[in-house]
């Protein structure tokens, strides 16, 4: 049997991050599986990629909702990183700390040691932002970047909020979140930036680090409350391998639950379902479920380009030829331009709602296909979702994908909040600087005005936007799934070290919280063995 000090189940955001930690010092040997494979493709490095990563299921788990009735039956797509590198191999690349008071929430309420205060070394350690300023780190592996296209539309958007009363902020991961600009996002010239590139790629040649790629993990295992190793299997081939320090799950928060669930790790009445023998009765397991609802809302664009057209034909050509000699031009945009973060009502003390302007619209949104005719789409989110879902295993089968039921719009401040946002969106089109530019709003439609209206177009619409967190949360009390410092409750040699350890939501992407989170467990599980 294989024996290794440290064993990392997954290889995604992470994963990636603490096999380079953990590994860094030569003293530790450590193993990572990962049931993807390497993680290279043409498309890539290609921030415009992401539209042909995010059906492809090379590099996508391709995850859907259960039918719930509070989305009128409908499923939705979760999708989910596949091969070294996770997510940031496909998702938008948008980099977005938070809040200080989300990280504040989390201490207060029993993530002690997670406050503002002490994850900000953690973000200034993990960036190389090419702008700097106060509290930004410089001289870390990921590369972070401001969006350096600028369109006559976009400048006309940041201008309409201006109107509208809005601030102009040129960094919403410094000082203050609320306001408009451009994104800041994971890229170096002009090419995405995944961890793989910034974490693993430099720590591959280590004599002290294993990576296993297509090796699906099948279980945990125990010996009585002690974990002792993994089972998982490559080529139809299964291999037990023993962790002489600790195993660390980090495969995120559909697959860490899913993982533990297989294990006999978790709920019971789940587990008897399943068929699964109970090896650790952990009820929160699969539980706290939460992620971002966004709807999109789109204009239909006259007196100016949009992506629309720039990805058709000719000039689609030339827009090839432009970022294969530059790296510049639409390829190198991802899922955002202009950010946005603002109160939907006044008496809220932070920025509740976040916005992601594109000149372009979707004819098909689940397909990504644009349409033919100029556009534009302002997507619309919740920061801090209240509602909880779960996910939870069908079987005992590890090969088919576990139940997920977000529960969305559940909490009337969820609905409140979103509707708001949507309100407030409508409002800063009719400014002057972008209505000029506007021929007439497509979806929802000038049709709606009622909240109930608003609220139907939310339900019949919205998509998640893949920031799914909370399903082995993290906290003080008897029920939490793992204290602050990320070690399972009851069970010893056993970690978590993913977005499924966050107990509430942040106030926007969790790429960035991700990353910080496996930081500061790469410290914690140093520190603890002296």
């Amino acid at each position: 049997m294989d024996e290794f000090d440290y064993v990392i189940v997954g290889g995604g955001t992470a994963g990636c991050i603490l096999a380079n930690r953990l590994s860094a010092s030569g003293r530790h040997r450590v193993l990572m599986l990962e049931a993807g494979g390497e993680g290279k493709g043409f498309w890539i490095p290609i921030p415009a990629g992401f539209s042909k990563l995010l059906t492809n299921p090379v590099y996508n788990w391709r995850f859907q909702t259960e039918p719930e009735d509070n989305v009128k039956g409908r499923t939705i797509a979760v999708p989910r990183g596949k091969g070294l590198g996770g997510s940031t191999l496909i998702n938008g690349m948008i980099y977005v700390r938070g809040q200080p008071q989300d990280y504040d929430r989390w201490h207060t309420e029993g993530a002690t040691g997670w406050s503002a205060a002490d994850v900000q070394p953690y973000f200034e350690r993990l960036e190389n932002y090419v702008k700097g300023g106060p509290g930004r780190g410089t001289q870390g592996p990921m590369h972070i970047a401001e969006v350096t296209e600028r369109y006559p539309i976009s400048e006309a958007f940041i201008q309409a909020a201006r109107q509208a009363g809005y601030p102009q902020n040129t960094d919403y991961n410094g000082k203050d979140q609320e306001g408009f600009g451009y994104y800041q996002v994971s890229q170096r010239q002009g090419r995405r930036w995944s961890v793989l590139d910034g974490y693993l790629e430099p720590a591959r040649n280590r004599s002290n680090l294993a990576v296993k790629t297509n090796a699906h993990v099948l279980k945990i295992n125990l010996d009585g409350a002690r974990c002792t190793g993994v089972t998982y299997r490559v080529d139809g081939q299964e291999h037990t391998v023993k962790a002489r320090i600790e195993v660390i799950m980090a495969a995120g928060a559909v697959q860490t639950p899913q993982i533990l669930e297989l294990s006999g790790i978790g709920h019971p009445q789940v587990l008897q379902q399943a068929g699964i023998p109970v090896q650790f009765a952990c009820e929160g397991v699969g539980e706290n479920y939460i992620d971002h609802f966004a709807t999109r809302m789109n204009w239909r664009v006259k007196g100016a380009q949009t992506l629309n057209e720039l990805t058709r034909g000719w000039r689609l050509g030339k827009a090839v030829v432009q970022y294969f000699a530059s790296h510049t031009g639409i390829l190198s945009l991802g899922t955002g331009l202009v950010s946005g973060f603002v109160k939907s009502r006044p008496d809220l003390a932070t920025p509740d709602v976040q916005y992601f302007f594109m000149h372009a619209s979707y004819a098909n949104a689940a397909e990504r296909k644009l349409d033919t005719q100029p556009g534009m789409t302002l997507g619309v989110t919740q920061l801090r979702p209240q509602s909880r879902g779960s996910i939870h295993i069908r079987s005992a089968n590890p090969l088919e994908g576990p139940s997920i039921r977000p529960n969305f719009l559940a909490v009337q401040e969820d609905r409140d909040s979103l509707i708001g946002g949507m309100q407030v969106a409508r409002a800063i089109m009719s400014q002057e600087a972008v209505a000029r530019f506007i021929d007439h709003e497509m979806s929802p439609g000038a049709a709606v005005n009622t909240y109930d209206e608003w609220l139907d177009f939310a339900r019949s619409n919205g998509q998640t936007i893949y920031h799914p967190i909370g399903t082995c949360r993290m906290g003080s009390d008897p029920a939490s799934v793992v204290d602050p410092r990320l070690c399972f409750r009851g069970i010893s040699h056993l970690r978590v070290a993913d977005a499924s350890v966050m107990p509430s939501m942040v106030s926007g992407n969790t790429q960035a919280a991700v990353m910080m989170v496996a930081e500061k467990a790469a410290d914690m599980i140093l520190e603890d063995q002296g």
